[in-house]
């Protein structure tokens, strides 16, 4: 039997360890990546270039374990739909900006979704900053 250590913040509350944020994260990727329409090589830049086999294994399972560098990029990704969502109430147009020319310096004329695919997490999260940053 192996023994799990957990970790409790400030008021004795457990908090979740990266193996209780596998399943969920890549579930709500999954119906990320259906929702924009990205193929499968985009999926898998953005989840940071996994093996072949191992990303059929988790979009079968839709679970596994993740290592922190890909649950630190579904983090952003899901931030980043988040901030669509409240940036542009209707769906269409926000997962349309995401594909569109962006004049912005932060994408040089590029649309997000390039700069996402750069396959660097922190294009990630400069997206993520620039988004929060438009909600004011």
């Amino acid at each position: 039997m192996v023994a799990t250590q957990r970790i409790e913040d400030s008021r004795g509350r457990n908090l979740p360890q990266d193996a209780d944020l596998a399943g969920p994260g890549l579930r709500a990727f999954f119906k990320l990546a259906e929702r924009w329409n990205l193929r499968i090589a985009e999926q898998r830049k953005l989840l940071g270039d996994p093996p072949e086999s191992t990303f059929y294994k988790w979009k079968r399972e839709q679970g596994g374990a993740l290592g922190r560098d890909t649950l630190e990029r579904i983090s952003y990704l899901l931030g980043i739909f988040k901030a669509l969502a409240i940036l542009f109430p209707q769906p269409d147009r926000a997962d349309a900006w995401l594909r569109k020319p962006n004049a912005a310096p932060t994408f040089g004329g590029h649309s997000a979704l390039e700069r996402m695919l750069s396959g660097n997490v922190a294009d990630l999260f400069v997206v993520r900053q620039y988004l929060d940053a438009q909600r004011g």
